[in-house]
């Protein structure tokens, strides 16, 4: 990572609130929606617990917090494997193109090869093309398909 001395670590309870602050800008940035209601309980419940259901990565500077990636372990049904899903990967902008993303998903694979997978998978919006200019430029292919959400009535 040049020019700009950051650490790159899992997430701390303390850490919530930023993350949290993060989830928001990503939002943003992708054009959703976003609220925070509710969701500093409920992440911390998903990171912290004894079982975790999302690993939660954090890289920050002197000062602040200033990216984050979170992911997964899941099952693919035509390889007959587990393998890592990225959900998240955000990079507070005025910290972009110094490498912070690519140390994140190096981490990422790291922890996934520790975690007994050979592969991330991960998505983007189709108009993020900085992000696919990115994800192309460090190797990784594209496959392309459209995202369904189908809410489930309680």
């Amino acid at each position: 990572m040049e020019s700009e001395k950051v650490k790159i670590r899992f997430a701390q309870v303390t850490d919530v609130a930023s993350i949290i602050e993060l989830c928001k800008a990503h939002a943003i940035y992708e054009k959703a929606e976003y609220s925070k209601k509710g969701k500093a309980n409920q992440i911390s419940k998903d990171i912290f617990s004894s079982n975790p259901k999302l690993y939660c990565l954090v890289v920050e500077n002197d000062i602040e917090i200033i990216a984050y990636a979170t992911y997964m372990k899941q099952y693919a049904t035509w390889d007959a494997a587990e393998y890592i899903y990225m959900d998240c990967l955000y990079v507070k902008e005025k910290h972009r193109s110094k490498g912070i993303g690519e140390e994140l998903i190096n981490r990422i694979k790291l922890e996934g090869a520790n975690l007994g997978c050979t592969i991330v998978q991960w998505q983007t919006p189709n108009f993020n093309k900085g992000a696919i200019k990115f994800y192309t430029r460090i190797g990784a292919n594209c496959k392309s398909k459209e995202r369904f959400f189908l809410n489930i009535s309680k």
